[in-house]
């Protein structure tokens, strides 16, 4: 099972601790991009494939994603037939 594979599978067990460098890792693996929105984006940063975007707020201090964030994730990613 390679590092994408762990990732999917930890996303799908809802965790409260997939932090924001897992998600980039996964979402890059899947085939997003990522765009940063400009220099007022602030913590913003959108990824994007084929028309599929998952805008996300990078969390500061912490590094944990909010639980609203995995779940609209795993729905998004879900719907798309990608995970």
């Amino acid at each position: 099972m390679g590092k994408k594979d762990k990732l999917i599978e930890k996303l799908k067990s809802n965790p409260k601790d997939f932090t924001f460098e897992e998600m980039e890792t996964l979402l890059t693996a899947l085939g997003f991009v990522r765009y940063n929105k400009g220099k007022t984006s602030g913590s913003r940063v959108m990824f994007r494939k084929e028309g599929i975007p998952i805008i996300l707020h990078k969390p500061h201090p912490r590094k944990e994603l909010l639980d609203y964030q995995v779940k609209q994730i795993i729905n998004t990613l879900t719907r798309e037939g990608l995970i």
